[in-house]
């Protein structure tokens, strides 16, 4: 049998991201759902259309129809249009528990957003590689959808 310890490095995933955008708390808000559900793509532009249910305990997923997709997480609090937290799985079809939160406040010019997203468990190498790639990406989408400048 072959022991293997995992450090609490491998073990952990933390991203924290300031964005900061030219456009009220609840344009950004209604942007950033917009962005996180059904107006969600790649990186190189392929549509990966998601849903999100804006309640506490609602789902946050992909569907694929037919009965088909992937459970991303659930709404853990909402408090329009200053909090977005969600916890789940995500992209992770193994053990990997994550929370992300979204924290908007109003500052000169717009509003800042305070991201993170902080897992706990088997973090694949190439997920933990291009994860903070994919939320900065995003997140920059999110920013331009609420200023009007997202093609």
């Amino acid at each position: 049998m072959i022991e293997t310890q995992l450090s609490l490095e491998e073990l952990t995933l933390s991203i924290e991201q300031e964005i900061h955008v030219a456009a009220s708390l609840e344009q950004t808000f209604e942007a950033l759902l917009e962005q996180i559900g059904p107006g969600n793509e790649t990186p190189d532009g392929t549509k990966m259309p998601m849903v999100i249910e804006p309640w506490p305990g609602g789902r946050w997923y992909r569907d694929l129809g037919g009965d088909n997709g992937h459970f991303w997480a659930n709404v853990q609090a909402i408090k329009r249009p200053t909090l977005l937290e969600f916890a789940g799985p995500l992209f992770a079809s193994y053990p990997l528990t994550s929370n992300v939160q979204y924290r908007l406040s109003e500052e000169a010019g717009g509003t800042l957003i305070k991201f993170h997203h902080k897992a706990f468990g088997l973090v694949d190498p190439n997920h933990r590689a291009n994860v903070n790639k994919g939320w900065s990406w995003i997140n920059e989408c999110t920013r331009k959808r609420a200023e009007g400048r997202l093609k």
